[in-house]
């Protein structure tokens, strides 16, 4: 077995005690440490180690005696190690330069360098990098937050300022500022936006003297205009009236409450008299509208019809026509009895006076003409600025009322031909009107789908009725007095409750546009719808369910009217003939008095 040369116990030179064999000298070690790579453990052989003499090259190995036993172990003294110079220590390598961490947008500084940012707290941005570049993209970030956060702040401020709402105000706080009062484009909320953020600016800048002086000039300027308007005659806000439309609206408060009470004292009689069935007389009246039929058919001119109404005693029916003539026919022979002409275009509507045997006509020259039934021109009634459409008397015969295409509505003096109102209130064309059976409301509708209600004895508009969608070319008050109907192009006919302000019924009608309505002027017990398809229908005022439905006409069918005692109805059309509907019922059962 060879022994390790490299071995510390057996290279290292030990001194040799006293009284020793110069030439062997015998060692005991461990068996520990004669072991070899690839040797077997000698820790079960008690071995003595025999060292070369002196002189001896160390190549030789050393003899291993094995021992019966173990002497006791000698533990050489130590010898001193040699002093080592201290090692200089080797210089470090310079520390790679990294780029800072950035995450979303923002500069985040490693774990490593929060003791250095603690150490350099005091040192700017710089000094704070500890030897690190910020990058044109993380400075632009910086720069971009920082921005942001003065934009913040300024809103913040600009929230809390106070900034006059009026646009005039704002325009005088502007050019206070030296600022220009509008910019190319801009509305008033973007004004009063402007000058809020330029408040804010110099409230942000500390110019609050350049601010507060302008408020105190605009504050000075104020108080002086206040003063001069005290001086100065306070003018009302509405139109003054004329003297005889004073008079006038005297006259319908008288008018209007004695028709009032009358009606009211009717009402009271048929619900308290005992021998008054109401039911029976409504049956009765919805029978005999359920039997109209066809009685007579003429044509009334070379061009299409466009208006027709009957005289206050039924002798009498008048017509107008695209021509611009309006003839009277007599009845219930349907002959010519004169023509009116005078109007320089086509004519639009006519209307018979409740109270004589005067007649109306309008036209799409702008005027409305009052006639005698022999043809003779009695007045001329101008001032609208665009053609009319149509026309109606009122109660008392007094007063004409006239809509038109110029978004107004006008009531006339028959006796003065003077102007007596003119009234606004519709965002587009006015088409029909109709006038309370008491004389105190009337009712306009026209082409912006709505039908107002106006009380001709203050000249307020009391009710806006909603609920058409397309423009509405027809309205009637009901005998009762709290009933109107409106047609419209929809195609639908609404009833509306004048107690309730709202719509009470909605009756699909027609497959085109209605273009008039009528109720049954006695009692209301039925109402007549004309319709562009061609045909007129008949509905019951108790449940509005349908009665009759009367066609004939070949075209459209554009006005229509009831006699005074509901027994026949006249119709004109597109077709250019004048129909009569009469109904079919005895001739004793005719002569009954529904009132």
């Amino acid at each position: 077995m060879e022994i390790d040369e490299e071995t510390p116990s057996a290279s290292a030179a030990e001194p040799t005690p006293p009284g020793a064999d110069a030439d062997m000298m015998a060692t005991s070690v461990p068996a520990t440490a004669i072991t070899g790579p690839g040797s077997q453990s000698l820790s079960t052989i008690p071995t003595s180690v025999v060292l070369p003499p002196a002189g001896v090259p160390p190549s030789v190995p050393p003899t291993v005696i094995p021992l019966s036993a173990p002497p006791p172990v000698l533990v050489p003294p130590m010898a001193p190690l040699p002093a080592v110079p201290p090692a200089m220590p080797r210089p470090l390598a310079p520390l790679p330069v990294r780029p800072p961490v950035t995450q979303n947008g923002e500069v985040k500084a490693s774990d490593t360098d929060s003791d250095d940012d603690d150490q350099d707290s005091d040192m700017g941005v710089e000094g704070s990098s500890a030897g690190y570049e910020i990058t044109e993209e993380s400075r632009q970030v910086r720069e971009r937050q920082e921005k942001a956060m003065r934009e913040f702040m300024m809103k913040r401020r600009a929230a809390a300022l106070a900034v006059p709402t009026n646009d005039m105000s704002v325009r005088t706080r502007l050019r206070r500022l030296g600022e220009p009062i509008t910019l190319f484009g801009e509305r008033e909320m973007e004004r009063r936006d402007r000058l809020r953020m330029l408040m804010a600016k110099l409230d942000a800048e500390g110019q609050l003297e350049k601010l507060m002086k302008a408020h105190e000039e605009e504050e000075e300027a104020a108080s002086a205009k206040d003063e001069v308007e005290e001086e100065m005659l306070q003018y009302p806000f509405y139109t003054e009236g004329t003297q005889e439309l004073l008079d006038a609206r005297k006259f319908l408060v008288k008018f209007s409450i004695v028709r009032a009470s009358q009606r009211l004292q009717r009402a009271r009689r048929k619900r308290d008299d005992p021998d008054e069935d109401e039911d029976a007389e409504i049956d009765w009246a919805l029978r005999q509208a359920g039997t109209f039929v066809l009685d007579s058919s003429e044509i009334g001119d070379d061009r299409p019809l466009c208006g027709c109404s009957f005289s206050k005693d039924g002798n009498s029916l008048a017509t107008c026509s695209v021509s611009g003539v309006a003839k009277i026919w007599s009845m219930p022979e349907v002959k010519k009895v004169s023509a009116l002409k005078g109007h320089t275009v086509h004519a639009t509507d006519v209307a018979f006076s409740p109270v004589s045997d005067n007649v109306a006509t309008a036209s799409a020259d702008r005027t409305a003409k009052l006639w005698n039934t022999d043809g003779t021109l009695l007045r001329t009634f101008e001032g609208h600025l665009d053609r009319l459409a149509r026309i109606a008397f009122h109660p008392s015969g007094k007063y004409l009322g006239t809509t038109s295409f110029d978004k107004t509505w006008r009531l006339w003096d028959i006796e003065s031909g003077a102007e007596l109102l003119l009234q606004e209130g519709h965002s587009r064309s006015v088409y029909a009107i109709s006038f309370h059976p008491d004389g105190s409301l009337v009712a306009s509708c026209g082409l912006d789908s709505l039908t107002r209600v106006w009380d001709l004895r203050t000249g307020r508009s009391i009710l806006a009725l909603e609920g058409h969608i397309k423009p509405v070319y027809g309205v009637d008050f009901s005998p009762n007095g709290y009933h109107l109907a409106t047609g419209s192009e929809d195609n639908t006919c609404r009833i509306w409750d004048l107690r309730k302000k709202k719509s009470l019924y909605i009756i699909p009608a027609h497959s085109k546009l209605i273009s008039q309505v009528k109720f049954e002027p006695q009692e209301g017990y039925y109402l007549v719808t004309a319709s562009y398809d061609t045909t007129v229908k008949v509905w019951s005022s108790r449940d509005f369910k349908l009665i009759r439905t009367l066609s004939g006409h070949e075209a459209r069918v554009t006005s229509l009217d009831v006699t005074g005692d509901g027994q026949c109805i006249a119709t004109v059309g597109h077709d250019r003939t004048i129909k009569l509907w009469s109904s079919s019922v005895p001739s004793e059962e005719k002569s009954m008095d529904l009132d």
